[in-house]
């Protein structure tokens, strides 16, 4: 049972009971990511939840570090494109340490400049370490090629150039016009009252000045175009994709049968078409990433230069073969079974629990019952996979991403 209370200042608080296990876990969710952005300071918002471990009017960095660690729990936190969450995980009897930490962070967190200017240096540092892990930048190329020149687009880590220019003003002034009452979401899940938990956060989170914060959206333009990236690399990490769509959509979970019967596991096509009957990858698979008013699908491969013109043409078949034919029955079965799975395998943990009520919340302003999200699973058919898959899969509709050696852009021209 999901429990919801927006405090007069536009807090809310959503929780969930879950009274057979021993542990909570507690997420603060920030409507502030790099879609919040502009070019001059992207990755802001990724530098601020930096900032937020670096020391408090109460504690210092080791003092935060050393809090949870003390009754032996978990704290971290993540940026995204449309969102940033700090989170804690304890056992139930040390739920008051997590809350009094959390809120300490949000609340009196010093953004000293001393503090600030070692932070650059790590994000610097963290920035290096991504451009030298290829299969993870190939993605960002992948989505800043598709929707070139939104936001959507742009990095959450941002470049050493943009970084190093970032001061203290910025950094508040950023913070204090996107960390606004209306736009947090306190998510708690695990061994808790509704009641005794409203009475914690209330005194804290209802202080927050009531201001409201009017969140502007563009929606991207996509189109059909392709990037490469030279790099000495042993293999080429390619990405071959195209619009997707966004939260709410009707056909959000025809989607995700589309992407589970073609790349999202052992039995897919692209796996065992290319990795188990030909040897061509080690690492193949799908992916949907869905956003307020867009989204997009990508086929991921890491492979040999030698094999990519072969891998291409096969992830090409593949698409053309579902835009035309859709799947089998035996394949929808199959799919359906596997995201039900993952969905329910899910519950079993505290934390995928409270992301599931936070971003939820935070993102359509209402929490998806696992019942509901089984229901729509439930009715996708192959008729819906077929119509869907029609629109999608279309040589107009396709952007390319590549890092690797000297690849020729006529090398990745496909058509299906």
């Amino acid at each position: 049972m999901y429990k919801k209370e927006t405090l007069p200042n536009g807090v809310r608080i959503v929780t969930e009971e879950i009274p057979y296990v021993r542990s909570v876990s507690v997420g603060l969710w920030v409507g502030a990511g790099s879609r919040d952005e502009n070019e001059s300071n992207n990755g802001i918002a990724h530098f601020i939840e930096h900032m937020m471990f670096k020391g408090t009017t109460k504690r210092s960095a080791k003092g935060i570090a050393e809090a949870l660690d003390a009754v032996g729990g978990q704290l971290n936190a993540f940026t995204s494109k449309e969102y940033t969450c700090y989170y804690a995980k304890v056992l139930d009897e040390h739920i008051d340490v997590a809350i009094d930490l959390l809120s300490d962070m949000y609340f009196n967190s010093l953004f000293r400049e001393e503090d600030l200017e070692k932070e650059k240096n790590v994000i610097i540092e963290e920035i290096k370490m991504y451009e030298d892990t290829p299969d993870e930048l190939v993605h960002d190329i992948f989505a800043s090629t598709l929707w070139a020149g939104h936001a959507l687009g742009r990095s959450v880590i941002g470049s050493e150039e943009i970084i190093s220019t970032i001061d203290r003003a910025k950094l508040l002034e950023f913070r204090d016009s996107c960390y606004t009452p209306d736009s947090l979401v306190v998510a708690v899940a695990g061994n808790v009252k509704h009641e005794q938990i409203i009475a914690k956060l209330a005194p804290l989170f209802g202080s927050i000045k009531n201001r409201t914060r009017e969140r502007k959206y563009y929606q991207p333009v996509a189109g059909s175009r392709i990037a490469t990236k030279k790099k000495d690399t042993e293999q080429v990490h390619i990405c071959v994709g195209t619009p997707g769509l966004p939260m709410e959509h009707d056909d959000i979970y025809v989607l995700h049968v589309i992407n589970s019967a073609l790349g999202g596991g052992i039995s897919s096509r692209l796996f065992q078409e290319i990795r188990e009957e030909r040897g061509l990858a080690y690492s193949i698979f799908t992916y949907h990433s869905s956003y307020k008013d867009a989204g997009l699908f990508s086929v991921y491969a890491g492979l040999s230069r030698n094999n990519l013109n072969e891998v291409l043409s096969l992830i090409s078949a593949e698409l053309k073969s579902v835009r035309k034919d859709g799947i089998t029955r035996e394949e929808l079965a199959r799919a359906k079974e596997q995201l039900k799975g993952s969905v329910l395998l899910g519950l079993e943990n505290v934390s995928n629990r409270m992301s599931r009520l936070g971003k939820s919340e935070l993102s359509i302003n209402r929490v998806i019952s696992v019942e509901e999200t089984v229901e729509k699973i439930n009715k996708v058919d192959v008729d819906d996979i077929k119509r869907l898959a029609d629109s999608f899969f279309r040589s107009e509709n396709l952007v390319v991403a590549c890092i690797g050696p000297s690849v020729d852009e006529k090398d990745l021209r496909l058509t299906i």
